[in-house]
């Protein structure tokens, strides 16, 4: 007996015979080529889809071996499928067994769905790449790590939730009798955990819309403050008085937020008071070079609606008011750009030989 026939009998034996045996055959080593063949061309053709160098790094070579074996697994998924329709149909030349009929689709499909997972994590990380690159200045702040952070974490629930229905279909498991059992216990933890949902979502929405950033001075209902971070559930803002309040973040879905770190400029008003017996020419001659002063000034805007102008004269002192508008960013820019102002000023009522109105000087004469 030749080893041929040696190897039709065993075939035989479970089953199978000699062409379905090397139909099998055929049909691995067509995935495993069209695999391969993924892999190599995979990351040429992406990377002309895909012009971000960071981009191009993270899903041409952290996932084209799972992408090729996604692929390959479905070319031999198909091939199995039309081989199993053959010997359904009554085919003389294909001789399969029931198990192996029912199993072998479910093999290549359970490699594909494991693949496509494996892929899809992989690809999570190109969300915070994305965000970078949809952001105005590239950088990321608090916000936008929140934002990468509950996006990643949604990413990952859908690709698990999806991979388990594909992974569960491919193993054989019954999916109606699973999704209904998944439909009452996630009807039952949505109603114990809806406070938590509301705060998710909650957080979503701020971190889409933007209504503030991470350093804005916001006022939300009674509570007012510098908001210090964004997480998934709360918002942290310390007030005034160094506290931190914690707002849920489902709140600021519902309640009006006015936030002082979008304001196109900050009004700034005072008031100077010099001695009585200053010289007019003087005050005048100040009061003109104050307001040059303001022009010039890089970090002030509405030039036509400032001023500085001799407002009063009481029976101590002469009053000179100062209205102008600073185009900064934030607090510590304003306060910044106010000291160099007020050092400026008082430099320039010193040329002018004017005193500021001291009370305890009045009051001993």
């Amino acid at each position: 007996m030749t080893e041929t026939d040696i190897a039709t009998q065993a075939a035989d034996t479970v089953g199978v015979n000699e062409a379905t045996v090397i139909a099998i055959i055929g049909i691995i080593l067509a995935g495993i080529l069209v695999r391969f063949l993924t892999m190599a061309f995979a990351p040429s053709l992406l990377k002309k889809i895909i012009r971000s160098k960071n981009l191009q790094d993270k899903t041409v070579k952290n996932s084209d071996k799972a992408l090729g074996s996604a692929v390959g697994a479905l070319v031999s998924y198909l091939l199995a499928i039309q081989l199993v329709n053959a010997v359904e149909e009554g085919s003389t030349t294909y001789v399969m067994p029931d198990i192996l009929i029912t199993i072998m689709p479910n093999i290549f499909q359970f490699i594909i769905a494991l693949a496509l997972v494996i892929w899809a994590f992989r690809l999570v990380n190109v969300i915070q790449d994305v965000v970078l690159i949809l952001d105005s200045d590239g950088v990321a702040d608090s916000s936008d790590k929140t934002l990468i952070s509950a996006l990643e974490s949604v990413m990952r629930f859908v690709i698990v939730f999806i991979g388990s229905v594909f992974i569960a279909d491919a193993i054989g498991l019954n999916l109606t009798s699973l999704i209904a059992g998944l439909g009452i216990s996630g009807l039952a933890l949505a109603l114990a955990a809806k406070d938590t949902i509301s705060n998710f979502f909650g957080a979503v929405t701020v971190l889409l819309d933007r209504p503030f950033k991470v350093g804005d001075w916001v006022v939300v209902g009674p509570s007012q403050g510098e908001v210090i971070e964004i997480n998934l559930r709360t918002t942290l803002i310390r007030t005034g008085i160094d506290t931190v309040i914690t707002i849920p973040n489902a709140n600021l879905v519902s309640t009006p937020v006015e936030n002082y770190g979008k304001r196109r400029w900050r009004r700034w008003q005072s008031m100077l008071h010099f001695d009585l017996n200053s010289n007019p020419d003087n005050v005048e001659a100040f009061r003109d070079d104050v307001l040059k002063s303001i022009m010039a000034n890089a970090a002030t805007m509405n030039e036509d609606s400032s001023w500085c102008r001799v407002s009063d004269i009481s029976a101590t002192s002469i009053d000179v008011s100062l209205n102008l508008y600073w185009d900064v960013q934030g607090g510590a820019d304003e306060r910044q750009e106010k000291e160099k102002f007020l050092l400026e000023v008082m430099q320039l009522a010193k040329n002018h030989e004017l005193r500021f109105y001291d009370n305890r000087i009045r009051q001993q004469m």
